[in-house]
C-alpha cells in the first residue's frame, strides 16, 4: 500500500478551457440574439401575426415561467373587459347568460398551449388541433360522436311568436314582384348582411309594411268605458288625454280625425306598427285583468326570456319610466320635486347595475301569469271574459300576425339565431347548395305552385326550418369539407374586437 496518495493532475487547463467555452456561447448568443435575429436560438421563425417580435423575445417570453398569458392579454384583451374575451372565463359564458360558469376550470391551460408559435411564416395559429378540444369536450369526432343538434333532438320549437305562413308570403313576394326564382323571395325578407355570413333581423318597416296596416286598416268598433274601471271598455282619446298616463304616452300628438265615434262605440283609422293608442288601452286593460304582473305595464311587448335578454328588458322599462317621470317635472310642488330626484336616483344606479355583468337579473318580474290575476276575477265577482273580449277587438288587427296571451302582445324574435356556440357561414355555402336544399323542415318547394295551402303542422313560425346534423355530415366528412372543431365552434366569441391599442396610448 502506498504511503501517500498519487499526486493529481492540475485542472487548470480544464477550467481555462470551460470558460473559454462558455465565453464563446455567450458572444455567439447575444450577438445572434442582438444582430442575428436570434435564429440560432429559437424554436423556428414566426407566424405573420407576430414576425415584428422576432428580435424581442421579451416581448412574449418571461425567463422560467415560458409564455405567460398577461402577455397575451397585454394587446388582444380589451380595456374595461371585467371578464375577459380571451379566457377561460369567457369561454364558459360563451354566449349565455349563466354567470355561474364563469369559474376559471382546473384544466386551464396557457394560450401558448393552444397557439403554437415559431412553426413559419404561413402557420395559422387559430388553426388549433381537435386534441385541445376534446380534452374537455368528450364528443370524439364530427362524423359519428357529435351529438344531434338540440332543436332538431328535442325538438324545440322556434319562439317567433308570430302566426306566419311561408308558403302564403312566397307565393305573395313572387307574384308582386314578378319573380321566377324561388329562392329570390326567400331574400326579399331574410336579407344578408354586407359580409353574407349572417342575415339582418327582420323589421316591420323594411318587410311588411309595404302590405300589412294600409291607410285603410281599422280597429273593430270598441265599446268604450264608461264606468272607469268597473266596466270592460276602452278609453277615447279625450280621456287618454286627461291621465297623466296618457300625457307621457304623447297622446297630444295624436290625430283626432283618426278617431270614429258611434255613441258607445269608436274605431279607429288607420292603425299604425305599435300604435300607441292600442298599446295604451292594451296596457290599461292588462293592469285591470293582471294587477300583479309587476313591471309588464312598461313594456310595449311581453318578457320573453327565450327572445330578449334581460337588460334589454330593463332598459325599455327604465325609458318609459323617464317617460312618465318627465310629464311631473313642471309640477313646482316640493314634493313632488323631491320624488323625482329621488326616482332619477334609483333609475340611475339601476342602469349602472346593469352594466355590471356578475349582477344577476330578474326577467320574470315581466312576466304576465294565469296567477296574477285579479281576486275578483278569480273569485266570478266579475266576469274576466268580458274584458278578454275586449282585448281580443282591440289586438284583432295586431292579432293576423302576433299572438296575444294574457292581454299581452308577445315579444317577437326577431333574430333567429338559432346555433348560438357556433358560427355557420352561409357566404360559404351558398355556392354549394340552394337555400332549400338544407332548409326542407317546411315543403315550400312542394307547395308554392299550388292552389291550397299546406296544414298549419306543416308551415308555421315555430317550426325550426332547420337541417339535422345528418344533412351537414353531407359534405362536412373525411375527405371532404373541414369537419374540425374550429371550422364551426369558436372558443373566444369576441374575436371582432381587436387590439384594444393598450401598449400604443402605454408608449404615449
Amino acid at each position: 500500500m502506498a504511503r501517500h496518495y498519487p499526486p493529481r493532475p492540475g485542472r487548470g487547463r480544464l477550467h481555462a478551457a470551460g470558460a473559454i467555452i462558455a465565453g464563446v456561447a455567450v458572444l455567439l448568443f447575444v450577438g445572434n440574439a442582438f444582430i442575428g435575429n436570434a435564429a440560432g436560438v429559437s424554436n423556428g421563425p414566426l407566424s405573420a401575426s407576430h414576425a415584428l417580435f422576432g428580435r424581442e423575445c421579451g416581448t412574449c417570453h418571461t425567463p422560467g415561467e415560458g409564455t405567460p398569458d398577461v402577455k397575451c392579454r397585454s394587446c388582444h384583451e380589451k380595456a374595461g373587459d371585467p371578464i375577459g374575451s380571451y379566457g377561460f372565463e369567457r369561454h364558459y359564458l360563451y354566449r349565455s347568460t349563466d354567470f355561474d360558469r364563469s369559474a376559471p376550470a382546473s384544466s386551464e391551460v396557457q394560450c401558448a398551449s393552444c397557439h403554437v408559435e415559431h412553426r413559419g411564416r404561413q402557420t395559422s395559429l387559430e388553426r388549433v388541433a381537435d386534441a385541445q378540444c376534446v380534452s374537455c369536450h368528450d364528443i370524439g369526432d364530427f362524423e359519428g360522436g357529435h351529438p344531434e343538434f338540440d332543436f332538431i333532438a328535442d325538438p324545440i320549437p322556434d319562439p317567433a311568436n308570430l302566426a306566419f305562413p311561408h308558403v302564403l308570403h312566397v307565393r305573395e313576394v313572387m307574384e308582386d314582384e314578378g319573380l321566377d326564382d324561388l329562392e329570390a323571395a326567400c331574400v326579399r325578407c331574410h336579407e344578408p348582411e354586407p359580409e353574407g355570413r349572417f342575415f339582418r333581423p327582420v323589421s316591420f318597416a323594411r318587410h311588411c309594411d309595404a302590405c300589412h296596416l294600409t291607410p285603410s286598416t281599422a280597429t273593430a268598433n270598441l265599446p268604450v268605458a264608461n264606468g272607469g274601471d268597473d266596466s270592460p271598455g276602452i278609453l277615447t282619446l279625450d280621456a287618454i288625454r286627461r291621465d297623466p298616463a296618457g300625457i307621457a304616452a304623447g297622446a297630444d300628438y295624436w290625430d283626432p280625425n283618426e278617431f270614429r265615434d258611434r255613441g258607445a262605440l269608436v274605431q279607429k283609422r288607420p292603425v299604425y306598427h305599435e300604435d300607441p293608442w292600442i298599446l295604451y288601452n292594451l296596457n290599461r286593460l292588462r293592469s285591470q285583468l293582471y294587477p300583479g304582473a309587476g313591471l309588464a305595464d312598461l313594456l310595449r311587448a311581453s318578457a320573453d326570456p327565450a327572445t330578449a335578454a334581460p337588460p334589454v328588458l330593463y332598459n325599455e322599462a327604465i325609458a318609459t319610466l323617464r317617460a312618465r317621470i318627465q310629464v311631473l317635472r313642471g309640477d313646482p310642488s316640493r314634493d313632488v320635486q323631491s320624488e323625482l330626484r329621488r326616482l332619477d336616483d334609483l333609475l340611475d344606479v339601476v342602469e349602472k347595475r346593469l352594466e355590471d355583468p356578475y349582477t344577476p337579473t330578474d326577467e320574470s318580474r315581466f312576466d304576465v301569469r294565469v296567477t296574477d290575476l285579479a281576486p275578483e276575477f278569480e273569485s266570478g265577482e266579475r266576469d274576466a271574459n268580458e274584458w278578454l273580449t275586449v282585448v281580443d277587438s282591440l289586438t284583432s288587427v295586431c292579432q293576423v300576425c302576433h299572438v296575444v296571451r294574457q292581454a299581452t302582445i308577445q315579444r317577437v324574435q326577431k333574430d333567429q339565431r338559432t346555433l348560438r356556440r357556433a358560427e355557420f357561414d352561409h357566404r360559404a355555402h351558398i355556392i354549394h347548395v340552394r337555400c332549400l336544399d338544407c332548409h326542407t323542415s317546411i315543403p315550400i318547394r312542394d307547395w308554392v305552385s299550388r292552389e291550397d295551402d299546406p296544414p298549419a303542422e306543416l308551415d308555421r313560425a315555430a317550426i325550426q326550418n332547420l337541417p339535422s346534423i345528418a344533412t351537414c355530415r353531407e359534405c362536412h366528412e373525411r375527405g371532404g369539407a373541414p369537419d374540425r372543431c374550429t371550422s364551426c365552434h369558436l372558443f373566444h366569441p369576441d374575436r371582432s374586437h381587436w387590439s384594444n391599442l393598450t401598449r400604443y396610448r402605454a408608449a404615449r
